[in-house]
């Protein structure tokens, strides 16, 4: 049985601009992360509980093809995609280079060239899974 790939999302970060994290791919640090503050899975608003999750490979009609979080509770269509800061996400995980600023708001920065990389990273992959985990 060949084994999955896995990643992890560790957040050190949340306020009212969002929650910030650091996102490992095999246990290499890749990328930071931006997903709206904990507003209890409402949907296209709050951040994805902390867990493990399994990530499958689809089409999106918005952002092509990317990865869905799927067993996320209550909650469909999570995904991975570029954007910069908190009214980008809609509930999904925004994939960057590294946090910064962007008129004025608190963002993550380089993220289409990061997602571009990820998603080059993951070109031979259908499914992983990933644990998102609180360490602030």
């Amino acid at each position: 049985m060949e084994l999955i790939p896995t990643a992890r999302i560790a957040r050190v970060e949340e306020s009212e601009e969002g929650t910030f994290s650091v996102m490992t791919i095999c246990n290499q640090a890749f990328c930071v992360t931006l997903e709206p503050p904990d507003f209890l899975n409402k949907v296209n608003v709050s951040n994805i509980p902390p867990g493990q999750y399994l990530c499958k490979k689809v089409n999106s009609p918005q952002f092509g093809i990317t990865f869905e979080i799927i067993n996320v509770p209550d909650r469909s269509h999570v995904l991975f995609h570029s954007g910069n800061r908190i009214e980008d996400t809609e509930g999904c995980v925004i994939l960057a280079q590294h946090f910064g600023k962007l008129h004025g708001d608190r963002a993550v920065l380089n993220s289409g060239a990061t997602f571009k990389e990820f998603m080059d990273i993951m070109k031979d992959v259908d499914v992983f899974s990933l644990t998102i985990k609180e360490v602030y």
